[in-house]
């Protein structure tokens, strides 16, 4: 079983147990967040899919960390002109454990029959 999610912009595939990096969370280290913005879900070979979201559907995340990304560089200039500006930028992260996919409250049953 797996779903869809969309949090922080990005869309995820995540399966219960999965460890993600994604953008930094308002929760502390060691709290429970909930992502009830589930697009797709599928169990068993039946695919589910919301319009645009599955009503009802969420997935439940253990905060493990937060945590600054690797620095990339941003180096900017205009040639014959002397022009040339460089900034570095670290993206915060977020790092979760998928702990649960449910669906309509039901834990990790999914009635797909329509």
């Amino acid at each position: 079983m797996y779903a869809i999610i969309e949090t922080g912009g990005k869309q995820y595939r995540v399966n219960e147990g999965d460890t993600l990096f994604i953008e930094k969370l308002p929760a502390d280290v060691g709290e429970a967040y909930t992502v009830d913005r589930v697009l797709a879900v599928e169990k068993d070979g039946q695919l589910q899919v919301g319009t645009p979201l599955i009503e009802g559907a969420k997935v439940s995340f253990k905060v493990e960390k937060h945590g600054k990304d690797k620095k990339i560089i941003v180096y900017k200039y205009k040639a014959k002109k002397n022009y040339r500006r460089k900034k570095g930028h670290r993206q915060p992260f977020t790092k979760v454990v998928v702990e649960k996919i449910e669906v309509n409250g039901m834990g990790t049953s999914l009635n797909l029959s329509k």
